[in-house]
């Protein structure tokens, strides 16, 4: 049976990966409805929280979007690229990782995708480089932004264990950060970056299929687009602020009305009621907005697959928590592995973690008494952000999609493309000064 299951698991993402797009999430309906109607199966539970947060958070950004508050945002991180077009290896990730720490969603990727690639045009830099780092930063930015959903799920676990949200959100982005940059370095250094020496420019350049570089896009900046963008701001400045005030190493809310995830939700709704207003928006143009479309995607791909993940995961979790026990006491870093391999199943580092989380707790015995082993539950995060390793994901098919070049691409065996190095550098560069870093801060 435990064979059946795994196939049915696997097949399921399989025709999710295959339909693309919102079809994962359909694709792992289909396997909950086999693994609990079919082989008797208890349903797992519906993220609910993860789903509303990031619908909450998108509905913000969407409304910042029409108000004009992306093209201002993407208009400065465009004179800063044409300015360093040499240093465009490094700036792209920063850029990327930047505004998903700030948005908490890597989606706003897409507006610098091709921006990237005009830029590395003009230096003579393969387009593949920047854009495979900005898109593995934006993905593992998320596990470090104080509003996505991943991260307001791993306080809300680590915090009773006697942990600080502040420390927890310092350990998160000086590990991440440095990750994506020493990343950027390694691919910079060891790798031939040189655009005018790849085989596939040079003959798609003769084919006439690739764009002369188009120089800055003029863009009309309006007050209202800037007030979007403040309005944004201040609204994570003030989930941030609530987060330390409810938090029980400072406690200055007590008791706590509206726990951190509530109060995210409606402060995004604060926010985009404040932007629709006095930026004077028309809110039916928001739904029609690129950013809404691919987070209410996000939504229905984390509906489907986490699910399906946590199906199986329930129906195994005696087996689960006895071997993670074994292995992760006497191996750390496999905690780190099992992550990535759950991340790149579930589609969604918000639900990897919730998935797989409280069953690596209950296995190691950890508790506000016993909390010596949380460390390797801090430092294993960002492994979470794996969702790299099979090419479905929306930026990454964007960014094959735009690299007119050719050096941008997904390989003959599906794993071998250009985003699995970058990937996998970041994360385990990531992880391991997460280890040197959790065990002095927390």
């Amino acid at each position: 049976m435990l064979i059946l299951e795994i196939i049915i698991l696997l097949g399921a993402i399989f025709i999710g990966v295959k339909l693309g797009g919102i079809g994962i999430g359909y694709a792992g309906g289909i396997g909950v409805v086999i693994l609990t109607l079919g082989l008797g199966l208890t349903p797992g539970s519906i993220p609910t929280d993860v789903i509303l947060i990031i619908a909450s958070v998108i509905s913000a950004i969407s409304a910042m979007q029409v108000a004009g508050g992306m093209e201002y945002l993407v208009d400065i991180a465009e004179k800063i690229l044409r300015k360093n077009p040499k240093y465009i290896n490094y700036l792209a990730p920063l850029i990327t990782y930047t505004l998903t720490l700030f948005a908490g969603t890597g989606h706003t990727a897409f507006s610098m995708i091709p921006v990237t690639i005009d830029v590395a045009k003009s230096a003579n830099i393969k387009p593949s480089v920047p854009l495979s780092i900005a898109v593995v930063a934006s993905q593992i930015a998320i596990t470090a932004s104080p509003i996505s959903a991943a991260v307001i799920y791993m306080t809300g676990v680590l915090e009773p264990l006697g942990m600080s949200y502040l420390s927890l959100l310092g350990i998160w982005i000086a590990t991440t950060f440095a990750g994506c940059m020493l990343t950027a370095f390694i691919i910079s250094t060891f790798s031939n970056t040189k655009l005018s020496d790849s085989q596939i420019f040079q003959e798609r350049l003769a084919q006439h299929l690739v764009e002369e570089p188009q120089g800055h896009t003029q863009r009309i900046i309006t007050p209202q687009a800037k007030l979007s963008v403040l309005f944004f701001a201040l609204g994570v400045l003030a989930v941030v602020l609530y987060a330390c005030a409810i938090s029980k190493n400072i406690a200055l809310i007590d008791p706590v009305i509206l726990p951190r995830d509530g109060a995210i939700i409606s402060f995004m709704l604060v926010v985009a009621s404040l932007i629709t207003i006095f930026c004077k928006i028309n809110p039916s143009k928001i739904p029609d907005s690129s950013v809404f479309k691919s987070g209410m995607v996000a939504c229905i791909c984390v509906l489907g697959v986490a699910w399906l993940g946590d199906t199986f995961v329930k129906a195994h979790i005696d087996e689960i928590k006895t071997y993670a026990s074994d292995i992760v006491s006497a191996y750390p870093y496999l905690l780190a592995v099992g992550l990535a391999f759950g991340s790149m199943l579930l589609y969604s580092q918000a639900s990897t973690a919730k998935a797989l989380m409280p069953a690596v707790i209950v296995a190691l015995g950890i508790s506000a008494e016993h909390a010596e082993h949380a460390y390797i539950l801090v430092a294993s995060f960002s492994a979470v952000s794996a969702l790299f390793v099979l090419p479905t994901y929306p930026t990454l098919l964007g960014a094959v999609q735009m690299d007119d070049t050719g050096t941008t691409r997904i390989g003959k065996y599906i794993f071998n493309h250009s985003f699995i190095i970058p990937g996998v550098l970041a994360i385990a560069l990531s992880v391991s000064l997460g280890f040197i870093l959790a065990p002095l801060m927390i």
